[in-house]
Formats: C-alpha cells, structure tokens, sequence
C-alpha cells in the first residue's frame, strides 16, 4: 500500500484532483468529509463542540451551523486551535480505519489522504509521499471570488490563516501546477496516478 498525502491551498484546485484520482482508482479518505461526519448530530464530536462553543452554533435542527462556527473561529486563532483540538483527533481515529480497510482489501492499494491543513498540523511524515496542488495567489483569489461567490476580504483571510505557498511546496515530493484550464491538469494527474500506481507496486 502506498499512503499519499494530498494538500493545497483554498482554491488552489486540490478537490478536483481527488475526484480525477479517485475516477482513476485511488482509495480516497477526505478529511474534510469526515470532519463534517465525527461533528453530525447525535455524535460525541458535536456534543464537545457545543460544549466548548455554545449552542449557538447550531441551527434551528440541530445541525452544526458551519458559517456561524467559521465566523468565531477564522477571527481568532485561540478559537480555531480549540475547535481543531475536538475535531482532529476523531478525523484521525476514522482515517485510520478506512486505511486499515483499503489495505486489507488490496495490499498494493493507493490510499490518498485528502488533507487540507496537512501543512499547518505537521502530518506529512504521516505518508510515504506529499503531493502538492499548487496555484498562484492571484489564481487562488480570483476562483474563491468568481467561483465562490467570497468576498475578496473574506477570501484573503481564508488564504491568510492557512500556510504560505512556500511552506506547502517545502513539503512536496509531487507537485501539481494548476494555473492552467482543466484539460492541462488531467493529464498532469494522469501522469502522477501512473507514478503512483508504480511506486506502490514496487512497495
């Protein structure tokens, strides 16, 4: 099995290279999926972020109110460390788990950990390869507002609480320009699924 991480930066088109990864046959775990799992209603996750945030971030229904949780963590980094500190370790438990599995079901198996803040929490010695998906931060602002729908404030704060570009490729083994229009990455993911697909069976 080969464990690959996966990162990039907000709009730097790290969600479209999962789906074309899983499309050629890798095992996806999307922490961000799971994050919003461990925190559904009825779960443990939930009941500790109500009692560290107050009901107030949550919705008439009882669900997590995500923007109104977003809004007090993202102007407060004491905040967000909190709200990673309930959430983190459960997001690792159940990836652990769909590992285990992937492995079970097939030993030569490339399992991509779909990981946000990889860069941030320290995780990439976790895997036995970083992969990078890089975009300018003028191409990142321009999808987060004309995709989005942010505002160019609120985009920028969500560019500024991650790491910095440097940081993230300082970590790479595999880099995956994405500037460019959709055709391009395709075949630049293509490319890297035929590496990774050798690289574990070799393993």
């Amino acid at each position: 099995m080969l464990k690959v991480g996966l990162t990039g930066g907000i709009g730097a088109g790290k969600s479209e290279v999962s789906r074309l990864l899983d499309a050629y046959g890798a095992v996806i775990v999307d922490a961000d999926k799971i994050a919003r799992e461990v925190v559904e209603p009825g779960t443990p996750g939930l009941a500790a972020v109500v009692a560290e945030f107050g009901e107030d971030v949550l919705t008439p229904d009882g669900s997590l109110d995500r923007p109104k949780l977003g809004s007090v963590v993202f102007a407060d980094s004491g905040r967000l460390a909190a709200l990673n500190a309930i959430v983190h370790p459960l997001v690792g438990e159940r990836s652990a788990e769909l590992e285990r599995l992937a492995e079970e079901s097939d030993g030569a198996a490339v399992v991509v950990h779909d990981v946000p803040l990889l860069a941030e929490n320290g995780l990439a010695p976790l895997y036995d390869l970083v992969l990078v998906v890089d975009a300018s931060p003028k191409t990142q602002l321009d999808r987060l507002v004309r995709l989005r729908g942010m505002t160019e404030d609120d985009a920028s704060a969500r560019m500024a609480a991650q790491a910095s570009r440097e940081e993230r490729l300082a970590l790479a083994d595999i880099v995956i320009g994405n500037d460019g229009p959709v055709e391009e990455l395709e075949a630049r993911v293509r490319e890297v699924w035929d590496e990774l697909r050798r690289r574990a069976d070799e393993a």
